[in-house]
Formats: structure tokens, C-alpha cells, sequence
């Protein structure tokens, strides 16, 4: 009988096994779960189109913001600044009348800086490599006699995807306000 007895027990996993075997099936499931998420994460075209108007969106406003500051004690850094920022027609006028600008602010002894308040992407075309920025900034400008003021603008820029950079090929001032409909 004692026999018996064993053979049926034999069969059976103590309670330790079992218990270490369930948490290895529940862990198994865990891990094949997150890893589809993951992988559904990592090829997610939202989250690469967003990833990109990002990128966009902070090279716009650091493109912006580097247009509106200029030291005329350090002229040509800025103005070295001022064109590795821009791409296009921009960047080509910028380089044209460089020399004449420059003469200008060095009479004038200005320093203007500029200072990001706000920015968003109006527009996206990743593929393209094209998109739209608003950026609102507020400029300070230091005259020579020390006399300083301040003026709050929006700009409107266009930028270009050159050599998997973001860069300033437009900019102009954006219209504030609205217009009436009569």
C-alpha cells in the first residue's frame, strides 16, 4: 500500500516549484508584453514626425533669436552667427550686405539681445524638409549712451532641412491684431 501511496505523489510538483514556475510564466508574459509596446514605440511614425517638429521648433527660435542679437564689439561673431543660422535667399542677402551692415552698427555702438518668450511649429512638411515658426521675443537694445528699451515682436520664419539641419530660410514680422470684415 505504501507504494501505492508514492506513485501518486510522484506526479505532483511540491508547492516552492510551482510558485517559482508560475513567476516565470507571469514574468515571460511581462516581458513579451513591453516588448511589443517597445517596439511599437520605436516605430511609430507619430512619434518620429513629433521628434522632427521639435527639432524644427528649436532651431527656429534659436535662429530667431540669434537675427535679433548683435554686439557691435563682437560684429563678427554675430554676423558669423547670423549666417550659419540662415540657408536660401536669406542667407544670401545676409552675405551680400554684410559690409554695409556691419559699418552701420559699428556708428550706431549698438548691442541688441534677444530673449524667446514663445514659439510654435505652424507648419510641418517632414518630408519636404520645410516647415513655418512663430516665435514671440522681446529685443532689448542698448544705445551708446547706455540707454536701454525694450520692444516685443512675433516673427514669422520659414526654415529648411540643409544637411540634417534645421536653418532660417525666411523671416519677416507677423501681423498683430485683426482685421475687421465689412
Amino acid at each position: 500500500m505504501k507504494r501505492a501511496v508514492r506513485l501518486l505523489h510522484a506526479g505532483r510538483l511540491g508547492p516552492l516549484p510551482a510558485l517559482a514556475l508560475a513567476l516565470t510564466l507571469v514574468a515571460g508574459g511581462f516581458a513579451a508584453w513591453t516588448g511589443q509596446d517597445w517596439y511599437r514605440a520605436a516605430h511609430d511614425e507619430q512619434a518620429a514626425y513629433a521628434a522632427q517638429r521639435d527639432a524644427a521648433l528649436s532651431a527656429g527660435e534659436q535662429a530667431v533669436q540669434n537675427l535679433n542679437t548683435l554686439d557691435h564689439r563682437e560684429l563678427k561673431r554675430g554676423l558669423d552667427l547670423w549666417e550659419s543660422s540662415t540657408t536660401g535667399e536669406l542667407h544670401e542677402q545676409l552675405a551680400s550686405g554684410r559690409d554695409e551692415f556691419a559699418a552701420q552698427v559699428k556708428e550706431a555702438k549698438t548691442v541688441s539681445t534677444a530673449r524667446v518668450l514663445s514659439g510654435a511649429v505652424t507648419e510641418l512638411d517632414d518630408r519636404a524638409g520645410r516647415a513655418r515658426v512663430l516665435v514671440a521675443l522681446r529685443v532689448t537694445v542698448e544705445a551708446a549712451d547706455g540707454a536701454k528699451s525694450d520692444k516685443d515682436s512675433r516673427m514669422l520664419g520659414e526654415l529648411t532641412r540643409t544637411d540634417g539641419r534645421w536653418k532660417l530660410s525666411a523671416l519677416g514680422q507677423a501681423p498683430v491684431g485683426g482685421t475687421s470684415t465689412g
